[in-house]
């Protein structure tokens, strides 16, 4: 069966979630945004080949990121995982905007996109691609930077 790209802009918090029980909750009652080649997309943009169009999924992922921080000083996170089709629902905004309806488990998640550290980590004007990507066996590291970061600002981490 056939599975979709989805790009998650997530929190500390939902990371930490994620970490403690190995799935990214989801449900039909609440769902979780994410982003995706979506038809849409693709017929927003008809000259785009698959990589270019998921790109254009994992940017809106990363400008959305921006507001799903915990704290005005942490960084952007997008997750990148695999979902079959069935669980996921149109969204609002963006054309590749769609909505998970069914938890993700640690299993179907490839990979964490992280702002660098820094005074200016996860402003809005920064470029997608200047995101460290991390496997998701490198989940605890990327937990460990944000607990990092929430311990220099006195933000609870």
């Amino acid at each position: 069966m056939p599975v979709v790209r989805i790009y998650v802009p997530l929190g500390a918090s939902a990371l930490r979630a994620l970490a403690e029980t190995g799935a990214l909750a989801a449900s039909v009652d609440a769902p979780v945004e994410a982003f995706a080649v979506t038809d849409e997309l693709t017929a927003q943009a008809p000259a785009l080949d698959e990589e270019d169009l998921e790109y254009a999924a994992f940017v809106d992922a990363v400008a959305a990121a921006a507001a799903r921080r915990d704290h005005r000083g942490d960084r952007r996170l997008v997750l990148a995982g695999d979902a079959d089709p069935e669980v996921l629902r149109a969204g609002v905004g963006a054309a590749s905007a769609v909505q998970l309806v069914d938890d993700l488990p640690l299993s179907r998640i490839a990979s964490f996109h992280v702002d660098e550290a820094g005074p200016h980590a996860g402003a809005v004007q920064d470029e997608a691609d200047s995101l460290l990507w991390y496997d998701v066996t490198e989940l605890g590291e990327v937990t460990g930077l944000f607990q990092d970061d929430a311990r220099r600002s006195g933000a609870p981490g």
